[in-house]
């Protein structure tokens, strides 16, 4: 039987078209910025965070259940690109049974020394958190911002809150969110105090700490990720500026503050969850870095 061969140009082309279909499968399998259609997002917060999260949408609304703000961002972001992004917010720690405080020492208190399946003094610890969100975004009070001088023994059981020990623990908390590389993190940078609550020193070791934290601690191809809410809130600058809080001796920020870095917030969040969270900026702001 005569033997049929494909002429060697034919051959040539069918190479070609192989080759091309495998690099263009590769691509789309390894390509970072395909958008994730769904996700579950997780907010935990005190006072601070509920400002930011209303924007300049009204507290009796949304206390009846009227949402506005980043919820209203994201449910028409939803509608505008078919994607659904399940944004829920909550207290934590919870005033009852654990108490009021959400500084460096109280995360890696629940998170890291007292992990596992069950809750710590009624607080979900992450082995909990990351079986339902895709998502975890945290932050500190203002108070984080009043930095002692350390005593020359870094501690990392210790909540004073000294340069020393916030680095301890979070390295500590690093260490522990990589263990769930599926879900994402995003860290707020500390919310800062009007010049009024504070002093110089303790200013200068805050803006320490959390230039550390942007420049040093966070690191990109991992699961975390930051929103640099402090450079918002001070400008680059030491303290809340007057112009953004509440009174000039009250480090909550205003409505107005509110109302331009909620999109800057939910901006974020967007571009970490598609992957664009070591190429945007940090802020939420447009320019990229």
């Amino acid at each position: 039987m005569k033997q049929y061969t494909l002429p060697a140009q034919f051959v040539s082309i069918i190479i070609f078209l192989f080759s091309l279909s495998l690099q263009l499968s590769c691509r789309k399998q390894h390509n970072t910025t395909i958008m994730s259609e769904s996700a579950n997002i997780l907010f935990l917060h005190h006072s601070t965070g509920r400002v930011i999260l209303r924007g300049n949408s009204s507290r009796v609304l949304y206390k009846l259940g009227i949402k506005g703000g980043v919820d209203k961002l994201i449910t028409r972001y939803n509608k505008k690109k078919g994607t659904d992004y399940r944004f829920s917010s909550q207290y934590f720690p919870k005033m009852e049974i654990y108490g009021w405080k959400n500084y460096p020492y109280d995360y890696y208190n629940i998170w890291v020394k007292n992990s596992g399946n069950k809750p710590f003094k009624d607080e979900p610890t992450l082995e909990i958190l990351t079986k339902e969100y895709n998502v975890i975004v945290f932050k500190h009070c203002f108070p984080v911002s009043s930095v002692i001088e350390p005593n020359g023994i870094p501690d990392l059981d210790s909540e004073e809150k000294t340069i020393d020990n916030y680095k301890l623990q979070y390295n500590a908390l690093k260490e522990k969110m990589k263990q769930f590389p599926e879900t994402k993190f995003i860290l707020w940078t500390g919310a800062a105090l009007v010049k009024s609550a504070t002093n110089d020193h303790d200013a200068l070791r805050a803006k320490e700490f959390f230039d550390w934290v942007v420049n040093e601690w966070d690191e990109k191809g991992d699961n975390i990720f930051i929103w640099d809410f402090r450079k918002l809130e001070t400008e680059g600058g030491l303290y809340l500026s007057d112009k953004f809080a509440i009174a000039s001796n009250n480090s909550h920020p205003n409505k107005e503050f509110a109302a331009y870095v909620a999109p800057l917030f939910f901006q974020r969040i967007i571009d970490v969850i598609e992957n664009r969270g070591d190429s945007s900026n940090i802020t939420g702001e447009k320019n990229q870095l």
